[in-house]
């Protein structure tokens, strides 16, 4: 099988180990394990319960105490409708590889995770590109979706709240994307790994799987929870698709780490203090990012509403790539091209965590723009 290359992930492969100023990365500031047990409260409970674990393969899909927390995120879940697997990505690829075969029509919004689409791709899938567009808030124009997924749509993929842009589909408009899948009878996965980060109101947007019988909702520890590197994600669907996802699972997963569940059911646990926490350094951040593009005159934004991203276009006449590489070259500020997103003329710029950085490193890239 043959595959595109994954653009941001080689990106970041060639440019992150020499940053002086990473503003690409997209997690909150992450959580060392013992910050993890100071929030819970049952700090030598724990300790206790962590030292006494057996290092075997433990549940296979995942403990029941895992699968119970991640069903208080969702509104109608049960364990039966919940896979554990490595990391979003491991859930992203599991759920294109169990319903995606050749000659197969998938839609996919860009800009996002480029699993949705290269994926499909390698498979020998039709793939519709749908675009995202910035005059619309990065929200789909559900005209335009509708003409796309047609009557012959086997894959709907869509990002919410949106990598890189920030966007939230707000739940009716979720909830007309449904009507839309439905006329083909098309599933919908959505990645719904910055869900629980709502900048407003409940950080927690509808899921699709709680709305859409063939609705697939995947997430992870990564952004929500500050925990990237415990490797664990989830997908969650009805119980026939989660049967037929565990098939293909036997082949690549067997189980994840029995420390990494157990750290992730505590957290999980534990959500509305994690989520808060990280909340009030979304703000921080948020704050610092748009009142710099409100002054910047090279720059423009549309105000992120979820997530740890904000996509910013700028008025120079180079390639976004170009403009990334000379930037770290010359001032060792790390910026993400719109390029590796399918979205030229645009930046991604990650804003949860290191504020005095993110500070320091956006009034460099304003100097470095004004002399270009």
């Amino acid at each position: 099988m043959k595959i595109d290359k994954f653009k941001v992930e080689e990106w970041f492969n060639k440019y992150e180990k020499d940053a002086v100023y990473d503003l690409a990365d997209t997690c909150v500031e992450s959580l060392s394990i013992d910050e993890l047990l100071e929030i819970t409260g049952n700090r030598e409970e724990y300790l206790t319960e962590l030292f006494s674990k057996k290092l075997n393969y433990g549940a296979i899909h995942g403990s029941k105490r895992l699968k119970n927390a991640i069903c208080t995120m969702y509104q109608r879940q049960t364990p039966g409708n919940i896979t554990i697997t490595h990391g979003a990505i491991g859930a992203n690829q599991l759920v294109i590889m169990s319903l995606v075969e050749p000659g197969d029509k998938v839609v996919s919004v860009v800009p996002t995770y480029q699993q949705h689409y290269s994926i499909p791709k390698s498979f020998g899938a039709d793939v519709k590109m749908f675009f995202l567009k910035e005059e619309d808030n990065w929200l789909p124009d559900l005209e335009n979706l509708r003409q796309i997924v047609g009557n012959d749509t086997k894959l709907i993929c869509i990002n919410n709240p949106n990598n890189p842009t920030g966007a939230v589909i707000p739940d009716d408009m979720m909830r007309e994307i449904v009507e839309i899948a439905k006329l083909s009878g098309a599933y919908i996965l959505c990645d719904e790994v910055y869900r629980g980060l709502n900048h407003e109101g409940n950080p927690f947007s509808v899921s699709v799987a709680d709305i859409y019988d063939k609705g697939i909702s995947t997430g992870s520890m990564s952004k929500v929870f500050s925990l990237a590197g415990l490797r664990l994600g989830w997908i969650v669907g009805n119980k026939c698709i989660i049967d037929e996802i565990n098939h293909q699972r036997e082949y690549n997963t067997i189980s994840v780490g029995i420390l990494d569940d157990y750290f992730a059911s505590i957290a999980i646990e534990n959500k509305d203090k994690i989520i808060k926490r990280n909340l009030e350094k979304i703000k921080i951040g948020k704050e610092i990012i748009t009142k710099w593009a409100d002054s910047e005159p090279n720059v423009h934004l549309v105000t992120p509403k979820g997530g740890t991203t904000a996509f910013v276009r700028y008025n120079l006449p180079v390639p976004s790539t170009e403009l990334c590489a000379e930037l770290q070259k010359e001032t060792g500020v790390m910026i993400l091209p719109g390029e590796t997103l399918e979205v030229d003329g645009f930046l991604r710029i990650g804003y949860g965590n290191n504020f005095e950085n993110l500070k320091k490193a956006l009034k460099i890239f304003s100097v470095w723009l004004s002399n270009k």
